[in-house]
């Protein structure tokens, strides 16, 4: 079987910064089996498969490791690869998901995601993640990932991480979202998941499902501007809408090719 794929860093306008995601599109579900292999064999943090529909999209996001409930870059990679590599021009896809319909606005070069808000809770740091940290944040809180509030973006930026500790912690499907304010934009962050072939997220769109409603509070903005300050280090336009996030961002392709497998 020859199937389409394209590797797109979304959350950027250059290569080589972003967040890499493949996205290989599909008449019909594969095993689930072998899009597991498939993400393995790609070795980026996320793989996206979908399918078209008459008027929307079904769609799927696997890491190496596992198949995810929510992923923001390589959705924003898919409707990347829908509307500017297929040239299906439409100004609003339609993706049905395991977490429900999400739709990507396309405007000036930027697709916007409308994603599920997950506020997050106060929270106990777990004792491996502590132990794991060379800097104890200031507050804990909980959704689908933990995160760690800092008091400043030297330490976001300067977080070191021993895997022995963390890679114990059992967080399911999350991981760990590292924050604080930032003098350069209204928030930064990184993302790092226990256990993951790819430990450091560059740039995580379903995190600031939960980034967006707490710095929006915090910060009482509404709309807001941030930062994943990895070593490839993306951009996004967060807007707080109760029920609902919009994340924004760009995108650049990089490779279009196929791949071959049996099955």
């Amino acid at each position: 079987m020859k199937l389409r794929i394209f590797q797109i860093d979304a959350f950027t306008d250059s290569v080589f910064s972003g967040n890499p995601a493949c996205v290989v599109p599909l008449k019909e579900w594969l095993p689930k089996k072998t899009m597991l292999n498939i993400a393995k064999e790609n070795a980026v943090s996320e793989t996206a498969f979908f399918i078209q529909n008459s008027h929307y999209f079904k769609l799927k996001w696997f890491t190496p490791e596992i198949e995810m409930d929510l992923c923001g870059h390589a959705t924003l990679a898919t409707a990347h690869a829908i509307y500017s590599i297929l040239k299906l021009e439409k100004k609003e896809i339609l993706f049905k998901t395991k977490s429900g319909n999400l739709s990507v606005k396309i405007k000036n070069g930027f697709y916007s995601m409308d994603l599920p808000s997950r506020m997050p809770n106060p929270a106990k740091l777990p004792s491996n993640i502590q132990k794991s940290l060379n800097y104890i944040p200031n507050e804990v809180f909980k959704a689908r990932d933990y995160l760690l509030v800092y008091d400043s973006e030297q330490k976001v930026k300067n977080i070191e991480i021993n895997r022995q500790f963390f890679d114990k912690c059992n967080i399911n499907t999350g991981g760990v979202i590292i924050t604080s304010k930032s003098k350069k934009c209204d928030f930064v962050s990184r993302f790092f998941t226990p256990k993951a072939s790819i430990f450091e997220d560059p740039v995580t769109g379903s995190a600031h499902c939960s980034l967006t409603p707490f710095w929006a509070e915090r910060l009482n903005k509404q709309t807001l501007y941030a930062r994943q300050i990895s070593s490839r280090g993306g951009k996004l336009k967060c807007e707080n809408k109760g029920e609902r996030v919009v994340v924004s961002g760009k995108a650049k392709t990089y490779s279009e090719g196929f791949i071959c497998i049996d099955l």
